[in-house]
């Protein structure tokens, strides 16, 4: 009887591992290709959500290829950014460099602190013009397109973006609401205007209306989140054609493109494919949002990385920064230590008071200012009677007679005048971040010699 089944058996069991074969070398493809979404999301993210901020900001604040000049700080009515600042005041545009080149001046002025940096549209800066890096003497630049040929004149020097769409967003130090009247007229020397070519014509301007009228008027983040997979993609091999890769990205862009991904080609992702991004999609973002929601190490303070601007293959950090802090600038000109714990590593709540202590020599070290802002769980400014939103070393803050410094953080306001005048107000019974702000560290902040005190808990 044995003999008589065993040959059907034998074939049963072949189909079987056949069958089983054929499964897992299945399953090992859908693996990858979940990966290999997961990959070309957290890739092409800061160049989708540049994208969607530009057409925005074309809605909400003005045209492209003119500058805009923030004239006030945000205060606690202020929803449009998180984490927003009230250290200085913005000089934006939105630029293209099909309608460019583009003339760029900065007139002479010591006066205050400013930083000018050009982002290109994977939300890296190729060039930071500003106090740190000018000579003092008026300064013109010729702002130029990838594929722009020609000479710059011999007074202009020339920045070259390596994509179409550029970002510049400026900052001017601002000391204090009475101090506007100052950064609005050096905001005022700031001029940008098309390059003349040799027959003296003006390049002409023009806004892409029809891709920014559909738009809804959802923050950036929220846009992108509200893509399809497919349009997602679709609008980042697109955007590509204009803004192109780096040259360091060709071994992902060559594993795209046995995936049917190319620049400038129709985005079709067979049913596979697509479920197969979706998810890694979706997990892409859990791996983000924990990264984001980790806890502090006990009594630490989470210094961003320091190739902020400059992300090289580096597409983790360029995706998380872009989503959570879009407009990132160098380390070198400004490092943004933040935290949400006490030493102890409880999280920070307006019920209780607390201290930060700098010791005399262990002042924020900084060629320009400093700054402490304290946010709410929604990150944004704490609204308080004082209207005060942030303190730092152009504020008159009182120093202990050793040359100490005591920043005070708590819900009512100090009794003792000497520390009202050091006092940060935050909301009772509510959760809190503190983000201070470092302009122009000095190199033992930027090698991480220096370290933000702890966050004390005093009751």
């Amino acid at each position: 009887m044995f003999k008589k089944i065993w040959p059907l058996m034998r074939r049963l069991l072949i189909a079987l591992s056949l069958l089983l074969a054929f499964a897992l070398a299945s399953l090992f493809v859908i693996k990858d290709k979940i990966m290999l979404g997961a990959e070309a999301y957290v890739y092409g993210y800061p160049l989708v959500i540049m994208d969607i901020t530009r057409a925005q900001s074309a809605i909400n604040i003005g045209p492209e290829n003119q500058l805009r000049r923030v004239r006030q700080f945000p205060d606690a009515n202020f929803k449009d950014v998180v984490r927003p600042n009230v250290d200085t005041l913005y000089t934006t545009a939105f630029l293209s460099m099909k309608h460019g080149p583009w003339v760029f001046h900065m007139p002479v002025q010591y006066e205050r602190y400013e930083l000018m940096p050009f982002m290109d549209a994977w939300t890296n800066v190729f060039a930071s013009p500003g106090t740190r890096t000018r000579t003092g003497k008026e300064s013109v630049y010729l702002l130029v397109g990838p594929n722009w040929q020609g000479t710059a004149p011999a007074h202009m020097t020339l920045l070259r973006s390596p994509t179409d769409m550029v970002w510049l967003i400026g900052r001017t130090q601002t000391n204090g609401v009475a101090d506007f009247e100052t950064v609005h007229r050096i905001q005022d020397g700031l001029k940008l205007e098309a390059f003349q070519s040799k027959d003296n014509s003006v390049q002409t301007l023009n806004s892409e209306k029809k891709s920014i009228a559909s738009l809804p008027s959802l923050p950036p983040v929220a846009q992108v989140k509200a893509l399809s997979t497919a349009v997602f993609f679709e609008r980042l091999f697109q955007l590509m054609v204009d803004n192109p890769a780096s040259p360091e990205d060709a071994p992902l862009l060559k594993r795209l493109a046995l995936a049917g991904l190319q620049p400038g080609q129709a985005t079709q992702l067979s049913k596979l494919d697509g479920f197969s991004f979706s998810i890694g999609r979706w997990l892409a973002d859990q791996k983000i949002k924990r990264a984001l929601n980790a806890k502090d190490k006990e009594g630490s303070w989470r210094t961003p990385p320091l190739n902020l601007g400059k992300y090289g293959t580096d597409y983790n950090t360029r995706a998380v920064v872009a989503m959570v802090g879009l407009g990132a600038n160098l380390p070198e000109d400004a490092l943004y230590p933040n935290t949400a714990s006490d030493q102890q590593g409880r999280a920070l709540n307006g019920k209780h008071k607390y201290r930060i202590h700098f010791d005399a020599k262990e002042l924020p070290p900084v060629k320009a200012f400093w700054s402490i802002t304290p946010y709410g769980a929604d990150e944004f400014l704490i609204d308080n009677p004082l209207h005060r939103f942030a303190l730092g070393d152009r504020d008159a803050l009182h120093y202990n007679s050793d040359g100490s410094l005591d920043i005070w953080i708590q819900a009512e306001a100090p009794t003792n005048p000497q520390m009202k005048s050091n006092w940060l107000p935050i909301k009772a019974n509510a959760p809190f971040l503190l983000n201070a702000r470092l302009y122009w560290p000095k190199e033992n902040a930027l090698n991480l010699k220096w370290q933000m005190p702890h966050v004390e808990r005093i009751d």
